[in-house]
């Protein structure tokens, strides 16, 4: 579609209307100041538009775009949509986590906080590069509510890739996780005491290399608690140190194949009273064929096409494993 604004002071807007443009409305009597700013004049406009295709609003109002459009609508960065309330209080929150820097310029650590937690629920990436591109896309009432501290012009600037940089190298990772946690907590209570816990690692996109071993409640997916994985290491002894974070007793705790460890196993039942659902694959060769000459072998679900599910019945012999 195409769009075009008419001062109502002096035109009528006759010849877009005899084309067949439809008018949406009055503006609210705002203007581009600058890359980002917009300063109140107080002189709405009518503002006016024209598809450029047919249905054009049936395609972009529908539940799925089609292909052409959902690739061009995938390109198109995340943008901070929270209101100023919302920003206000989840600042709030962040308020206690202790400062690491000894004078503060214009962007106090609970500002810088709050536009992080923003791009993740923005589904925006959260590298230093990304994050300072998500904050110059905040509306100056937005950057205000995040009490950012005004310029010598009036405005509210935005944080920089090295500020974020900086954040990330020094802010205290334990305080923020329990500041999340009460947030969390806040919005949607206590976790499901008969969800399974699940304890997964993964590498987070612009992490540097590290990666965080995340607990999860499923299938409620309530966030739990996460460490970090030192490259010197590996998840083992941390998910041993995670356990100490959470409340695991009477609950049903699962972890892939690098977790199945006679260790890890007795440090879940014994000093936490937790049960575990721990996985088993050709990487421990011993530990798989004492479980397949142990257990009965159970066919598939699903099987693939063309094979029988059940064929014991038949022929006597017995199923692969699925």
């Amino acid at each position: 579609m195409v769009e075009s604004f008419v001062d109502p002071e002096r035109f009528q807007g006759t010849v877009y209307s005899a084309n067949g443009w439809q008018e949406l409305g009055l503006t609210d009597g705002w203007g581009r100041h600058a890359r980002d700013y917009y300063v109140k004049h107080g002189k709405p406009k009518r503002l006016f538009v024209r598809e450029l295709c047919k249905n054009a609003c049936r395609s972009l109002q529908a539940q799925h775009l089609k292909p052409a459009l959902a690739g061009v609508q995938a390109k198109v960065p995340p943008r901070p949509t929270q209101q100023v309330a919302p920003l206000r209080s989840l600042c709030q929150h962040f308020k206690d986590v202790p400062e690491y820097r000894t004078r503060i310029g214009s962007y106090p650590l609970w500002s810088l906080l709050t536009i992080v937690a923003c791009a993740m629920l923005c589904g925006a990436q959260r590298g230093p590069k990304a994050l300072a591109g998500f904050a110059k896309k905040l509306s100056q009432a937005q950057r205000r509510a995040l009490d950012i501290r005004p310029d010598a012009h009036g405005g509210f600037p935005a944080p920089s890739q090295p500020t974020f940089s900086r954040l990330i190298h020094a802010v205290s990772f334990d305080a923020v996780n329990r500041v999340a946690l009460e947030f969390q907590t806040q919005v949607r209570g206590q976790p499901p005491k008969d969800d399974l816990i699940a304890l997964d690692g993964k590498e987070p996109k612009h992490g540097g290399g590290h990666s965080v071993l995340t607990a999860v409640a499923v299938p409620s997916q309530y966030y739990l608690g996460s460490a970090m994985v030192d490259r010197k290491t590996n998840e083992i002894p941390v998910a041993r140190q995670l356990f100490q974070q959470l409340n695991l007793e009477g609950r049903l705790v699962s972890l892939d194949a690098l977790h199945t460890q006679t260790e890890t196993g007795l440090d879940v039942v014994q000093e936490h009273g937790a049960d575990y659902l721990l996985t088993v694959k050709d990487n421990q060769p011993g530990l798989h064929e004492t479980i397949k000459k142990l257990l009965p072998e159970i066919p598939a679900a699903f099987p693939p096409s063309g094979i029988d599910p059940h064929p014991r019945l038949h022929s006597g012999t017995q199923s692969k494993p699925g």
